[in-house]
């Protein structure tokens, strides 16, 4: 139940996201990279620059005579053969100046019928208030129209020249095919102008590849990509007319200071100068390079299919699989993107990107909680057999592999049991010796652990423990021999307080020895126990076995490894049960300068 809500959830989240295009300036910024790109330009499509070069020799573009427009014109247009398929001025010629050459320059343009020229909308935006006094843009009115003087526009085809930006970045994507104009007609956008002028010439009628007045396209040149000239070049005839024979000629400004330059996604770094976002345009119209946005409750749709899918196919893979899906679901998106985008079609590119990065992240930190959580409880479980130390050490270096097999290893080994346990628990009810035989216990395995112990196993009222196994311990005899003192101290703890409990006499018999062994996993497959064997283990049980109550034994073989760090009592040469030698014993009677915490408590 719980996973098939998250997976709802996590396809809703989806589904809103691209619905409501929640990364739509990222997603486009991620389109401008990926798949905007500078292709092949039109040749037929050629620019004249208003440049640096130009009004060098010409002076102030804003302070032209329009002679040099009619110079131009007459200069492209050499006869009926060798002439451009249509002129398209990216200029405003408002406003009369010089009347004989503003006269020349309509009467040319009205003599060969192929120039095109442009007006501007002035937009104004109105302005409403909210209900909480916020003030938002309603809506776009024209204020004001720039035209050409009226000679020019009856001589020539005209469009509007707006651009139309983006608003999250300013970016041009999208062009205007036509505008109802508040006037009640229907206005030809400059590039639309431009277009069916040049169809016209070849004796076609234009067909455009959307019904939409503004639409989205994809760019064919970058910046200075389509073959452009300077003005000045072709007036001084540097440039010869035949070089725009039957071509569409655009002339614009290309200099800085002229205020008509824009940023565009095939370049971010660099603006582009507005008459060539129109031979774009026109190029677009030309080949049916327009955009058309898929729908967003399909792209909310698809969004939502996607994420639950990598939903529950993540759930059942191995954190490294997933990964891999979510990255391979992520790329997979991205290239139909680039297809579709070629095709003709743009949609909402981030949403299943983002879903499957966030999935994927979501189930390796799943994974990695998990693996967390098992090996907590293995070093909760541990921690019952093993001294803290030792789990920690596992888990740090992660070396430590459960497998049958044993090695030989110098090991100190510790037997203790109750002495007289077997009468004590026929003399108690059975509550009274579980909770003897529990404090018992917890006292041997809380020594034990305390200096870095392994606790092999309990048998019965015997308690069995190794020193400098699995891991190496350093002075793993001295912490042996502490911890059977430890122990003796805490048993005579216990043992007053169980004689006033159950006037019971409880004590420790405590065996110590080392030397030699084979530690491992012993057992099968299925069922294993890490534990020791061998002559030390057996020698140390036996010792245990001899100890009276409230005395640690200790081999020759531990005193002298330790020397004079103890202080004990020689036993001597005792028979050990199985053993065909003796042994020679010590008691420990003091440890020099340590005090037991038990000790200490007592204290």
């Amino acid at each position: 139940m719980k996973r098939a809500i998250a997976c709802i959830l996590c396809a809703t989240m989806a589904f809103c996201a691209a619905y409501f295009h929640a990364f739509d300036m990222a997603g486009q910024m991620l389109e401008d990279t990926l798949y905007h790109r500078a292709g092949a330009v039109d040749p037929s499509i050629r620019i004249i620059r208003i440049d640096e070069r130009t009004m060098d020799r010409l002076g102030d573009f804003s302070e032209w005579d329009r002679a040099v427009y009619a110079d131009l014109v007459e200069t492209l247009c050499v006869s009926e053969a060798v002439r451009p398929a249509v002129i398209g001025f990216d200029v405003l010629f408002s406003g009369e100046r010089e009347t004989s050459s503003d006269a020349r320059f309509a009467e040319v343009c009205a003599e060969y019928g192929n120039v095109v020229t442009g007006f501007s909308y002035v937009f104004t935006k109105e302005l409403t208030e909210d209900e909480d006094g916020v003030l938002r843009v309603d809506a776009l009115t024209v204020s004001d129209r720039v035209v050409p003087y009226g000679a020019l526009a009856d001589a020539t085809t005209s469009g509007f020249v707006n651009a139309l930006m983006d608003g999250d970045d300013g970016l041009i994507r999208s062009a205007f095919l036509r505008f109802a104009d508040p006037d009640g007609s229907t206005r030809l956008s400059f590039d639309a102008a431009v277009y069916e002028s040049y169809m016209r010439s070849r004796g076609m009628q234009p067909t455009y590849p959307t019904q939409e007045d503004a639409f989205r396209f994809r760019y064919s040149g970058g910046v200075s990509s389509y073959e452009n000239v300077s003005l000045i070049d072709v007036l001084d005839g540097a440039v010869p007319p035949q070089a725009f024979d039957d071509c569409i000629v655009l002339v614009g400004a290309y200099a800085g200071g002229m205020m008509d330059a824009y940023f565009v996604p095939v370049d971010r770094s660099a603006q582009m100068y507005g008459v060539e976002i129109h031979a774009n345009v026109i190029q677009a119209i030309m080949e049916g390079k327009t955009l058309t946005a898929v729908p967003p409750v399909f792209d909310g749709l698809l969004a939502a299919l996607f994420a639950a899918l990598l939903f529950l196919l993540c759930g059942k893979l191995s954190a490294s699989a997933a990964l891999l899906l979510c990255f391979c679901t992520a790329c997979a998106k991205l290239a139909a993107g680039a297809i579709l985008f070629r095709m003709g079609y743009t949609w909402e590119h981030l949403t299943v990107p983002a879903a499957a990065a966030a999935i994927a992240a979501f189930y390796i930190l799943l994974h990695y909680y998990r693996a967390r959580r098992a090996r907590q409880n293995i070093e909760r479980a541990f921690n019952k057999y093993v001294a803290p130390q030792v789990v920690s050490e596992i888990a740090r270096n992660g070396t430590y592999e459960l497998k049958l097999g044993g090695e030989n290893r110098d090991i100190a080994v510790l037997f203790v049991d109750i002495r007289g346990f077997t009468p004590l628990s026929e003399s108690l009810d059975a509550e009274k010796v579980v909770d003897i035989l529990n404090g018992y216990l917890a006292l041997t395995t809380r020594c034990i652990f305390r200096h870095g112990g392994t606790l092999d196993k309990f048998i019965g009222d015997a308690t069995m423990a190794i020193f400098n196994a699995p891991f190496d311990t350093e002075d793993y005899e001295m912490c042996a021999v502490k911890t059977a003192w430890d122990i003796v101290q805490g048993g005579n703890a216990m043992e007053a307080e169980y004689m006033a409990r159950y006037q019971k006499r409880v004590a420790f018999g405590v065996g110590v020895n080392c030397g030699g062994a084979v530690v491992g996993n012993i057992g099968c497959d299925f069922r294993m126990d890490y534990t020791a064997i061998g002559d030390t283990v057996n020698t140390a049980a036996r010792l245990e076995a001899n100890a009276p109550a409230g005395t640690v034994y200790i081999s020759d073989a531990v005193y002298s490894r330790l020397g004079d760090r103890v202080t004990v009592r020689e036993v001597g040469e005792i028979p050990l049960k199985g053993k065909s030698k003796t042994v020679f014993v010590y008691a420990v009677t003091d440890i020099p300068g340590y005090v037991s915490p038990e000790e200490g408590e007592r204290k």
